[in-house]
């Protein structure tokens, strides 16, 4: 339960407050000791060391006071004994760990004394009516009537003790993930890695797609089209029997037939690849998109400015996928699809009446790729995905991409 469980690190933070503090003085021994040689491989320890310390931290906030911190880049020691002591000295997530123990103090101090000021006190007074009897007790009530105020005053301490002890975290929170997490240029660089390597798969799985269209299905009927009209040039040459002529009609009509198949297929084939409606902007091929759902679809688009095409088809290709969810999964009557472009971002809205559940508890996409590729795909231009949908419903989805890829 998130009360005793932020009860819980209330009660840690001075403890680990008291190591940090220890910590530090090791390190400001190491720094003036570090006048000398000697001292160097003590306070690169100790930066080394504050690394462990920082991680107990983040494993407390994540378990105790639920925020979520993410670890900084694994500590690569140099080789050599001066590299390896270079690599120690320098290393950025231990200095900011160390920086962490030293502004952590106050707000740690904040925490506790809120909790002990609600909870703590809270207790005692809410007892008042079972010890304000006893000799000799400082600040005793001095009736019965002012022993039961005390109580009743000591029960509104209770139950105002878990936000007064939430509100007193927040400080705290945002310490551990301002400093104990990586630092603002290494996680854009481990999401531009990351949305990097999701721009290859996708560019790659698009190729194995296409390919695999084209060869089980385009290339298939090409084949069965080109041997059907040999046979029909091969009947065409005995045109004096009747019966003849009428296997080559057939033969024709059949080939007739798998032309105008094939070229179906690879009218969707090429709309899979880009959608013309999206020659004509946006709100057309939205528009477009919503004319052909089995289900009525309100949509409100508007654009002052018209975005980059490469946002253009990741904005249609997620309002499709989640169109194409509501009619499959969702039992919605009715959909809804708001598109602005505010701020210098895409803001791409979808709506629907269904059930809901379209999240697991982690707050990941449920099952399926569908929702997990948008994620994706939304993330190769550094856009954002956010599913709110309770249990039964309404499911609403926001895209969120800049403008410019």
């Amino acid at each position: 339960m998130r009360i005793w469980r932020e009860l819980g690190y209330t009660l840690t933070v001075p403890l680990m407050a008291a190591l940090g503090l220890t910590h530090l003085l090791i390190v400001l021994i190491a720094l003036v000791a570090s006048t000398y040689v000697i001292g160097l491989p003590l306070l690169g320890g100790c930066v080394v060391a504050a690394r462990r310390l920082g991680a107990a931290n983040r494993g407390l906030a994540r378990a105790l006071a639920g925020t979520e911190v993410p670890a900084p880049a694994p500590y690569r020691p140099g080789r050599g004994p001066l590299n390896r002591l270079g690599t120690a000295l320098g290393d950025v997530a231990g200095w900011r760990a160390i920086i962490h123990s030293v502004v952590r103090l106050p707000a740690a101090a904040l925490a506790f004394a809120a909790a002990a000021g609600t909870w703590g006190l809270g207790l005692v007074l809410l007892t008042c009516p079972l010890w304000w009897r006893f000799p000799g007790l400082p600040a005793a009530p001095e009736s019965w009537p002012g022993a039961l105020l005390l109580g009743v005053l000591g029960l509104g301490l209770l139950l105002l003790a878990p936000w007064a002890v939430h509100v007193a975290l927040l400080p705290e929170r945002m310490l551990a993930r301002t400093l104990l997490g990586p630092p603002p240029a290494q996680a854009r660089i481990r999401t531009l890695e990351e949305t990097r390597a999701l721009a290859v798969e996708d560019a790659a799985a698009a190729l194995r797609r296409v390919e695999r269209d084209l060869h089980d299905g385009t290339a298939a009927r090409l084949t069965a089209l080109a041997m059907s009209l040999s046979m029909a040039k091969e009947e065409l040459d005995e045109a004096g029997d009747p019966v003849r002529l009428e296997r080559a009609r057939a033969l024709i009509d059949g080939a007739h037939r798998g032309a105008k198949e094939t070229l179906s297929e690879l009218t969707d084939l090429i709309r899979g690849i880009h959608p013309p409606a999206l020659d004509k902007g946006l709100e057309v091929a939205l528009a477009t998109l919503a004319a052909r759902s089995p289900l009525p679809v309100d949509l409100d688009a508007e654009l002052a400015e018209r975005p980059s095409p490469a946002v253009e088809t990741i904005a249609f290709f997620c309002a499709a996928e989640l169109l194409a969810n509501v009619a499959k999964h969702s039992g919605a009557r009715q959909a809804a699809i708001r598109l602005r472009a505010e701020d210098g971002r895409l803001r791409l809205r979808v709506w629907d009446d269904g059930e809901g559940g379209a999240v697991v508890a982690d707050g990941g996409p449920a099952t399926g790729s569908g929702l997990r590729g948008l994620t994706g795909r939304v993330r190769v231009v550094d856009g954002e995905l956010a599913i709110h949908s309770p249990a039964g419903g309404p499911t609403v989805v926001t895209v969120d991409l800049p403008l410019r890829a």
